[in-house]
């Protein structure tokens, strides 16, 4: 639609996850009207990022260090552990100021049609984590949606021949939430998760 560099950068904008043609193309004409210093900072830090980030030998969360800040914090619980889908997850959690354990970040979901299975993930590397023994719990913090419940069952029937207590997030209605805008898979488990009112 546009000459040369123009349509290259709204192309490579359009490549970026949840950017469409239209934001794309917004993007593109906001970094043409910034000013030269702006734009050079921002290709600066897209350039360090790729250098300088890389994920913990640990864990699998982004880390500018061998190892994350939550592997490093010794005051972190190593008897329980999050498995997540994405390091995003990770920050999602952490915010709540809730967890107070490690993480193990898997890389996505189990999704045949997208061809990504168990050995795709970093199921390898969870095992040798819980074989010493210091882990006694695994929460399954994957996404409620197709993938993630298979990728809960898969690691659920792979845990609990170890002995160990594996559990899964709770899910159901979120505050604020209308009764009538909830699906049904929602709102069966906001029943079947329902506790006392006391």
């Amino acid at each position: 639609m546009y000459e040369g560099v123009v349509q290259d950068l709204i192309d490579e904008l359009g490549r970026l996850p949840g950017v469409g043609p239209k934001s794309a193309q917004r993007i593109a004409f906001h970094l043409l009207q910034a000013e030269p210093a702006d734009v050079r900072r921002l290709a600066d830090v897209l350039i360090e990022v790729k250098a300088k980030v890389k994920f913990c030998s640990v864990c699998f969360n982004v880390s500018e260090d061998e190892q994350c800040r939550i592997c490093r914090d010794e005051r972190r619980d190593p008897a329980v552990l999050c498995v997540v889908e994405e390091y995003k997850d990770v920050v999602a959690i952490e915010r709540t100021r809730e967890f107070r354990g490690r993480y193990h970040v898997l890389g996505g979901a189990i999704s045949p049609i997208d061809g990504i299975g168990p050995d795709q993930l970093h199921v390898k590397e969870l095992m040798p984590r819980l074989a010493n023994g210091v882990v006694t719990e695994v929460i399954l913090a994957t996404d409620p949606n197709l993938e993630g419940e298979a990728t809960a069952t898969y690691l659920t029937r792979l845990l609990l021949p170890m002995g160990l207590r594996v559990t899964r997030l709770a899910s159901g209605l979120p505050v604020g939430g209308d009764l009538e805008y909830a699906d049904e898979v929602t709102l069966g488990r906001a029943f079947a998760g329902r506790r006392s009112a006391e």
